[in-house]
């Protein structure tokens, strides 16, 4: 194991190139989005472990965490919930072949599972903001122009990258489930891509940046109380709200069907009122001169994402089957006699149609 370590170690660059050709040729795959799609699910679920194994190889050393860190490594958190993320939609898959509507059940057990990792990460991370879901650690400080170090588990600007071409650097195609689905298809334009970044990409954006490790003293949940009052109890609310939210939505699911409003507008609502919450103590709240929180620019980049996500609820029914399918259909009837254009065209339609039908796929989680 300790060999294989250090060859994914010293050939990071080929390994990365090597798993986003694999990732990309899963969408070709026979069967794909078929009744009996459980073999091209199950090669992309073990693709994407593999790459979130090597990932966490990379950016971890023998002694230490996350690099930077400066803290000894206990629990791969980041590691698990991409794990858990690759495995969802092959869940999904089997158990709605075996076991028809009861599916959500499984997918309920799921999302219960990535929420209690999620919620443990978030308790040892210091109560910091989880970036692209806990999948990227939010280990690093700043200084702000101020002079003070930012009291929110602040990441710095990783040499620059947050410029233009960070953005452009937010178009590769990711390596998650609804990333891949999103990437692939192309249709959400250059911020719907940026909102799906590349996990391993991030990671070694992060790694660029770091200069030297140093120790942090992890903040407790009555510390971040005592500290900042008000402000910090509707902050931790806020990320409650963004990590509970996929499992009220596929309760809600379950109990109300995939084909009811109450669901999906319920979602929508905790999805705006975690971001309104989020984005009101951290511009809002003021104690005498200073601000309560001061974010980074990778956690502003953070609360961007989960706007962009909000785009899904596009693709979400009920809303898919009664207003968005007709119009993909109506523009691929327009665009059908040009060449080329019109093929590709209905290829995309018919991916989107397909990716449409997994949860997993649109859940955003």
């Amino acid at each position: 194991m300790e060999a294989y370590k250090k060859w994914v170690r010293r050939n990071k660059d080929y390994i990365h190139s090597l798993e986003s050709l694999a990732n990309g040729l899963t969408w070709f795959l026979p069967e794909r989005f078929s009744a009996s799609e459980i073999g091209p699910e199950a090669v992309t679920a073990i693709l994407g472990i593999i790459t979130a194994i090597n990932e966490h190889i990379i950016e971890t050393t023998p002694t230490q965490g996350p690099a930077g860190s400066g803290e000894p490594y206990s629990f791969p958190y980041p590691l698990c919930i991409s794990a858990l993320k690759d495995l969802e939609t092959l869940i999904e898959v089997v158990a709605e072949q075996y076991y028809g509507d009861k599916k959500w059940n499984f997918i309920a057990v799921t999302e219960a599972a990535k929420v209690v990792v999620r919620l443990a990460l978030f308790r040892n991370s210091g109560y910091k903001m989880l970036l692209h879901g806990g999948e990227t650690p939010n280990i690093e400080k700043q200084v702000n122009h101020s002079g003070f170090q930012n009291s929110v588990g602040d990441l710095p600007n990783p040499g620059g990258h947050n410029g233009p071409g960070y953005l452009q650097n937010y178009g590769r195609h990711p390596r998650t489930l609804e990333g891949r689905a999103i990437s692939a298809l192309n249709r959400f334009g250059e911020n719907a891509r940026m909102a799906y970044q590349p996990v391993w990409f991030r990671r070694v954006q992060h790694q660029h940046a770091i200069m030297e490790p140093s120790m942090v003293e992890r903040r407790t949940l009555s510390t971040i109380l005592s500290e900042k009052g008000i402000p910090g109890v509707l902050f931790v609310m806020g990320e409650l709200l963004f990590i509970t939210r996929p499992l009220i939505y596929v309760l809600f699911i379950r109990n109300y069907g995939i084909r009811s409003w109450t669901p999906w507008f319920l979602s929508l609502v905790i999805d705006i009122l975690g971001v309104g919450i989020l984005t009101q103590v951290t511009n809002s709240w003021r104690g005498g001169k200073e601000q309560h929180f001061h974010l980074s620019t990778s956690e502003k980049d953070e609360i961007k994402r989960r706007r962009l996500l909000w785009a899904l609820y596009l693709m979400r029914d009920p809303f898919f089957s009664k207003y968005t399918r007709q119009k993909l259909e109506r523009t691929e009837k327009i665009l059908e006699p040009v060449p080329i254009i019109g093929l590709l065209t209905e290829k995309v339609v018919e991916l989107l149609v397909g990716a449409q039908t997994r949860y997993t796929y649109m859940s955003g989680s």
